[in-house]
């Protein structure tokens, strides 16, 4: 079988936490082929930690190498380099969200209907248990036709110090972009992909600019702080269904929590932890699982469904349409608060 060779652009904290270790645990199909950073000393510390052979200085001289790409960059470059290596006839997964606009998006897409290669984005949360199994049930109609989500993506204190995540210029915006992204994907995936056709949202980042920070995650300049650190929405898609959206980096809460709550005309469900609420035979119940099957971690199928789908053996989980309907959502939250109306899609 010949294997798939892969190259990695952007060798920093997603790469070698998540995508590298889990391409290697796919040897059998995938080889670790070489390595880009725009600093070029990282990618060789890289290559060394993680034994992969080839070090790059210019992302075209790769392209002409590899079968794939990873694309593990700062969101501002996800675009160029995404058309790019399309357009040089690579396979792409790029990490989340998809690019810092839909008119960015909309060239991606483009370009991979042109080159006729895999274009995926790495929302790895599709990829995690509990989720998996609330699609399958979702899916065999256990609770009827989805109507309402209420969905909550909350971190106290936890704004990340490092990397690049404050940096409007090079990410787009904060607590929405980063981290709530996610659930917007995971949410509207598991309603069926409803078309969202109204959106209003609110932006806060007051906490995240007052002095003297306490903050879990690391230093960060109050003073240059210019992304968002909280974010509200109400989100409405076609066919009656609705979504009540919430994200933070840094709320004044108890603890963290991620719930993903939908009700359906038959049933609900939750999400983190996995339970079914039904009413049935004259009584009200609640069934929780005793185990769920799947990897611990997401990543390893992520990675394989990526590198299955550019082999042709199966499709994209997430698709580059769905991944640009959530740009367009946190688009249309952004010009929501900034325009103090709500946005009709």
């Amino acid at each position: 079988m010949t294997k798939l060779r892969m190259g990695i652009i952007g060798s920093g904290g997603i790469a070698q936490s998540r995508h590298i270790p889990s391409y290697q645990q796919l040897a059998e199909q995938v080889e670790l082929f070489g390595v880009y950073d725009v600093d070029y000393e990282r990618a060789k510390e890289a290559s060394v930690l993680f034994n992969i052979t080839n070090v790059y200085e210019q992302v075209s001289d790769m392209l002409k190498d590899v079968d794939a790409v990873t694309i593990c960059t700062p969101n501002k470059f996800h675009a160029d380099l995404a058309v790019q290596a399309l357009e040089a006839g690579v396979h792409v997964l790029c990490e989340k969200p998809m690019a810092m606009s839909v008119e960015e998006c909309d060239r991606m897409i483009e370009a991979e209907k042109e080159s006729g290669k895999v274009l995926s984005i790495a929302y790895h949360y599709r990829f995690m248990k509990e989720p998996r199994a609330a699609h399958q049930v979702i899916q065999e109609g256990e609770i009827g036709d989805p109507m309402v989500a209420r969905v909550q993506a909350l971190r106290r204190r936890k704004v990340p110090g490092w990397g690049v995540f404050t940096n409007k210029q090079l990410q787009g915006g904060g607590s929405l972009i980063d981290y709530g992204c996610h659930f917007l994907d995971l949410s509207m995936w598991l309603m069926g992909n409803p078309k969202p056709v109204e959106v209003s949202g609110t932006t806060y980042n007051r906490l995240s600019k007052t002095p003297e920070q306490v903050n879990l995650w690391g230093a960060f300049d109050h003073e240059t702080f210019d992304v968002d650190d909280h974010v509200t929405a109400y989100i409405k898609f076609d066919n009656n269904v609705s979504m009540l959206f919430e994200t933070s980096w840094s709320a004044n809460i108890a603890e963290d929590k991620e719930s993903v709550s939908l009700s359906g005309s038959n049933g609900g469900l939750e999400v983190f932890p996995f339970q079914l609420n039904q009413a049935k035979y004259g009584m009200l119940l609640n069934s929780s699982s005793e185990w769920v099957p799947g990897d611990e971690d997401p990543g390893l199928p992520q990675a394989a469904n990526f590198v299955n789908s550019c082999l042709g053996l199966e499709e994209p989980i997430v698709s580059s349409e769905e991944a640009r309907t959530v740009s367009q959502v946190i688009e249309a939250i952004y010009e929501s608060c900034a325009t103090g109306k709500s946005v009709q899609l």
